[in-house]
Formats: structure tokens, C-alpha cells, sequence
């Protein structure tokens, strides 16, 4: 109904860090698994908000096809400009360096939307988001994970303002992340806030 994805989730292990494989040109397309109307190129012609990937092409620079995929509209939020290539690409980066020093780690993010009317884009009513959220989950040496809260403006404050606990992502967006984590490990897992 918002023509947004509710949340992506995928595993990047340090292989899939760097790669060959470069954003291909006019890339964005249709999902054309998802029932129309859907999102189209045209809900973000002549808008102030920019494309902004929930799996980064960044992540998937290993796979000509996994880096054509990330440029699904099933993939992507309207997303203020500064923060796409502020804040948000710098959390994409430490989730690469992450992946890089531990050897994989588990990452779900998407849109929140606040309890309000929204403002939507383009013929098909493209949702615009008021914020999102990145949860991060590294089982390798001792457990650890970390969440994110980025409000959908400028982005312009250091991404640390936005640092908070798998725990507070899942109270803020009412969803329930990695469930499948072992119960010995999971409140320690989820209840630090810590980017070190």
C-alpha cells in the first residue's frame, strides 16, 4: 500500500565487501513481482527526494546480477538527498568494515513511519518516510550488535546521534529482530549501544 518496502534483510560477509561489478547505468527498475500499482521511475521525476537504497549497491559490488537487484524500487525510499549520501552512506561504510573485521554480519533496516498522515510522491503515491532504522547483528567472537535511527531530513549531525540498541529499534518500529538468536545471548546482544 505505501509502495515502500516495510524491511530488507540480507547477510554481507567480508567477500561480498569489494568487487568488480559497478552500478550499471539507468539501473533503477520495477519489481515486477509486486502487484500494480507500483513504484515507477516517474513518482520521483521532478520530486526533492532522492532514491535512497535500503541494501546498498555498495554491499553488492561481488555479483552483476545481486548489484543490478539493489536497484529494484522494492529496495529503495524516498530519502532527503544530504542524508543518502551523509550519515546513512556512512553507516553503510562501518557495516562494510565490519563485515571486513569479523567475516559476516546480519543487517535489517527500512522506513519508519510516525503515526501522522504522510507526504507521497508521484502518480503512483510513493510513501515518503520520516525516518529509519539499521539493526546490525555479529555473532562471530563474542556476540554484538547495534541499531540506528535516522530522521528522513538533512542528516547533517555526526551518525553517533543516531546510535541506539537493537532493543530501542524494535520498541520504536513494533518489529522483532533476529528471533532466532540463541536466549543465552540475546538481551546482551540486543540491549548495548555501542559503535566500538
Amino acid at each position: 500500500d505505501n509502495k515502500i518496502p516495510n524491511w530488507v534483510a540480507w547477510h554481507l560477509t567480508a567477500e561480498h565487501t569489494t568487487g568488480p561489478y559497478r552500478r550499471p547505468s539507468a539501473a533503477w527498475h520495477e519489481d515486477m513481482q509486486v502487484p500494480a500499482p507500483r513504484t515507477t521511475l516517474a513518482d520521483y521525476r521532478d520530486t526533492d527526494w532522492t532514491r535512497g537504497h535500503m541494501c546498498p549497491a555498495g554491499d553488492n559490488k561481488w555479483d552483476a546480477d545481486a548489484m543490478y537487484e539493489t536497484f529494484l524500487f522494492t529496495n529503495c525510499c524516498p530519502q532527503h538527498a544530504n542524508l543518502n549520501s551523509g550519515v546513512w552512506n556512512q553507516i553503510e561504510m562501518s557495516c562494510r568494515r565490519w563485515a571486513e573485521k569479523y567475516g559476516d554480519i546480519y543487517i535489517v533496516c527500512g522506513p519508519i513511519l510516525f503515526r501522522q498522515e504522510h507526504e507521497t510522491i508521484g502518480p503512483n503515491k510513493v510513501v515518503v518516510p520520516e525516518a529509519f532504522f539499521k539493526v546490525v547483528l555479529c555473532l562471530n567472537g563474542t556476540p554484538k550488535g547495534i541499531g540506528f535511527i535516522c530522521r528522513n531530513t538533512e542528516g547533517s549531525r555526526a551518525k553517533d546521534f543516531y546510535v541506539n540498541s537493537i532493543s530501542q529499534v524494535e520498541r520504536i518500529t513494533g518489529m522483532k529482530f533476529f528471533p532466532n538468536i540463541p536466549k543465552d545471548i540475546v538481551e546482551s546482544v540486543k540491549a548495548k549501544a555501542d559503535t566500538s
